[in-house]
Parts: structure tokens; C-alpha cells; sequence
């Protein structure tokens, strides 16, 4: 069974009729590889999308027999922030598995899944699109455009500091998590998990839970901390 692993840069989180679709693109084969429980879900507002699929393939026994090839292991993002092995499908391989699942919302999905497609092409040529498409799902949610510019500062600008942590050699999301403590703790006096405790969060994105002033200081951390490290880094080089 093949295993698929993708650049961290290359995942993405989509919205279908308010629901979470988790993504990855394989800049290999061209092409989205889309989390098959989310798909279930959102196709048949299951409580456990997995348990589904365990009855779906005991009624389907030509896809349980292509199952291994139709979904291989994908590295993706869970809830909790951090990346996990889950069963994800290309678009063909979608859209076989919607084949098996009798539900109203089977066209309409389709649709959303050819566009998302073709929305990946043009956001190659135009990087700008995916900016304005992050804005438009917060919109969709119910924030503020105020929240919302705060809100794509911030994403900026964490990825300017991850781009110097990577710099300096650090790849590994278990060290950006220990880092991304300390920024916080600094800050706010709380570590990530400790912050989130105090919000009453437990999977939801904390920065998607911040107020203005919480993304505000937390980018200016952000921000001071990534310009030291550019500093050290133009140092280094210089030597």
C-alpha cells in the first residue's frame, strides 16, 4: 500500500455547507488528495464518519477489494493541531466512494470538489486567490472584518517566522510546537495548551478564538521574535 507524506505548506482546510474538509496537494501528481472521513461526514452528517465506512464496505464489496488503492495512508492535520496518518482518496477515488453513499447532497459535493480542483490551478498562477478565499471563509463564519485583517496578519506573519525557524535548521513540528509555547507563555503567560484550557477550547484552533488585542499581541511576538532570528541568520550567513 502506497504512502503518501506531503510538504507541510501543501494542507489545506476547506468549507462545505459549514463543514471542515481536511485536503493535501501532491505537487508530484498535480493533484488534491481529500480526507475520506470528512467526506463521509459531510455527505451523511454521521457522528462517526469511520464506523460508516465499515458498514458502507460491508455493503460495497468491489470498493472494500480497491480500498487499500483507492485510499492510501496520507499524512494530514487532525483537530488537535497535529498531523496524523488518515485514509484520504484523489478525486476519482472520491468520487467512486460517494458512489456508495446514498445521499442527497452526492451532486452538490461533486460540483465543490471539481471546483476546488480547478481553484488549486488558479491559485498557482494567482497565490493572491488563496489569501482571498481565507477571508471569504471567515466572513462565511460570522467574523468581523476587523477580526478578519487582524487575522490574515497574523497568518502572514507566522509564516515569515516559521520561515527563519527553518532557516536555522528547525523542521520538525514537535520543535515549532515547543517554541510556539514559549512565544506564548511570553506574551501571555500561558502555554498554548494552558491558553486553550483557559478559553474552554479543546480541537477548535486557538487563534481562530482569539479577540483582536489576543491576535494583535501575539503577531507583535511573532513578529519581534522573527526579526531577531532573521538577524542571527544574516549573521551566521555573513561568516
Amino acid at each position: 500500500m502506497e504512502k503518501k507524506n506531503f510538504n507541510k505548506d501543501n494542507f489545506a482546510i476547506q468549507l462545505f455547507e459549514g463543514k471542515k474538509v481536511r485536503m493535501a496537494w501532491d505537487e508530484e501528481q498535480q493533484k488534491y488528495y481529500f480526507a475520506v472521513a470528512d467526506i463521509v461526514q459531510v455527505l451523511t452528517d454521521s457522528v462517526d464518519p469511520r464506523d460508516y465506512i465499515k458498514k458502507m464496505l460491508r455493503r460495497d464489496p468491489e470498493l472494500k477489494s480497491r480500498w487499500g488503492t483507492i485510499c492510501p495512508p496520507t499524512r494530514m492535520m487532525a483537530a488537535d493541531g497535529k498531523y496524523y496518518k488518515t485514509q484520504a482518496s484523489d478525486l476519482k477515488g472520491i468520487f467512486r466512494i460517494i458512489e456508495s453513499i446514498p445521499s442527497k447532497k452526492a451532486e452538490p459535493i461533486k460540483l465543490w470538489l471539481a471546483e476546488v480542483g480547478a481553484q488549486r490551478i488558479d491559485q498557482m498562477i494567482d497565490p493572491e486567490l488563496t489569501f482571498q478565499m481565507a477571508v471569504e471563509d471567515y466572513r462565511r463564519q460570522g467574523y468581523s472584518d476587523r477580526w478578519i485583517n487582524e487575522r490574515m496578519r497574523s497568518i502572514e506573519m507566522r509564516k515569515e517566522l516559521t520561515d527563519e525557524w527553518q532557516r536555522s535548521g528547525i523542521h520538525e513540528s514537535k520543535d515549532f510546537a515547543i517554541l510556539t509555547n514559549v512565544l506564548t507563555k511570553a506574551w501571555s503567560g500561558m502555554t498554548t495548551g494552558e491558553y486553550k484550557r483557559y478559553k474552554g477550547l479543546r480541537k477548535e484552533n486557538l487563534r481562530d478564538n482569539m479577540t483582536n488585542i489576543e491576535l494583535a499581541l501575539n503577531t507583535l511576538a511573532e513578529v519581534n521574535l522573527g526579526q531577531i532570528i532573521a538577524g542571527w541568520n544574516d549573521l551566521i550567513a555573513a561568516i
